[in-house]
């Protein structure tokens, strides 16, 4: 019997790549709080990984019966860079207060996801050290 390790990791392994790119777009964000006319944007992180999943085949469906309903996959415009070659999908973000130059980032929201997202990213990394750390016992056999 062999070991898969897309099935050891789960979504963990599109999980870092999904927060990793996004890390990128709101550092972006924080860089151009001062940039007139510039939209701040986002990933919708749950969709994105579902996608993401989807089409690495870990959450295809199988239908038995005609009458069951398919999982489908998500559709709608995307852009921005893939993960696990697909492509994700970036909103605009509508601000609680607009700016008067067009501007829609808000520095203190921007930072605080930006906060939120590097420790779901930390929280997704020790999870795969821990899954790791127990494959390497198993397989030394402790």
């Amino acid at each position: 019997m062999g070991i898969s390790l897309d099935k050891a990791f789960g979504i963990h392994e599109a999980a870092l790549r999904l927060r990793a790119e996004r890390t990128q777009v709101l550092a972006n964000n924080i860089a151009n709080a001062d940039t007139p006319g510039y939209k701040a944007r986002d990933i919708d992180f749950k969709s994105a990984l579902s996608n993401a999943m989807q089409k690495d085949g870990a959450t295809s469906l199988k239908t038995t019966d005609p009458a069951h309903i398919s999982s489908g996959s998500g559709s709608g415009s995307s852009s921005g860079s893939g993960v696990a070659g697909g492509q994700v999908e970036l909103m605009y973000r509508e601000p609680n207060q607009p700016a008067l130059d067009g501007n829609t980032v808000e520095s203190h929201v921007e930072q605080a996801e930006f906060a939120r997202n590097a420790l779901e990213y930390q929280a997704s990394l020790k999870f795969l050290e821990g899954r790791s750390k127990g494959l390497i016992k198993a397989l030394k056999g402790e």
